[in-house]
């Protein structure tokens, strides 16, 4: 069977268009949870210019997630992040029990836990002392650590931290 150039050419332009729309080898896609003095915002401004990370916006779609508290609540905040939604059909469901037991509740004029209700913000005030980590999502171990404490909340001190944790990423021989 003899190939017309124009198939061969829309083959190599196909070949192409996957080989430059999947990641470089080693990359990986990265959540950035929200840190204390708007550090997250300054280190996804750095890593987009860098080799080897993509950050993304959906955290079902990270391999890792960088964090400057681990812990319990950083547990359930990944947990709530990596739960996909209940269906359509379960979600009416569960909207016409709470408003029945929220209902129920009025009548007796008890409070319920409502369950499945959305988790209290968790809130970034006082949060990270320096220390930042990057977590592989699934086995929510910590892949790498810096401390780079900024000498005050200035935007200009904050992109200087960030530009420091990522040449500090980039510079880890366990990474290459």
């Amino acid at each position: 069977m003899k190939l017309a150039p124009c198939n061969i050419w829309f083959g190599l332009m196909i070949a192409m268009a996957c080989v430059t729309a999947a990641p470089a080898d080693g990359m990986k896609s990265v959540y950035i949870m929200p840190m204390s003095n708007g550090l997250d915002q300054f280190l996804a401004n750095r890593l987009t210019g860098s080799d080897g990370f993509q950050v993304v916006t959906d955290a079902k779609m990270a391999n890792a997630v960088f964090t400057d508290k681990l812990g319990e609540s950083f547990e359930q905040r990944l947990t709530d992040l990596m739960t996909p939604p209940p269906p359509k059909k379960e979600a009416k469901k569960a909207d016409a029990k709470k408003t029945d037991e929220a209902s129920a509740a009025d009548t007796k004029g008890e409070e319920t836990k409502v369950e499945g209700a959305m988790p209290a913000r968790v809130s970034t005030f006082g949060g990270g002392k320096g220390t930042v980590f990057l977590v592989e999502v699934g086995s929510r171990r910590v892949l790498w650590s810096t401390f780079a404490s900024p000498r005050d909340n200035s935007p200009k001190q904050m992109d200087k931290v960030a530009t420091l944790i990522v040449n500090r990423l980039k510079k880890d021989p366990a990474r290459q």
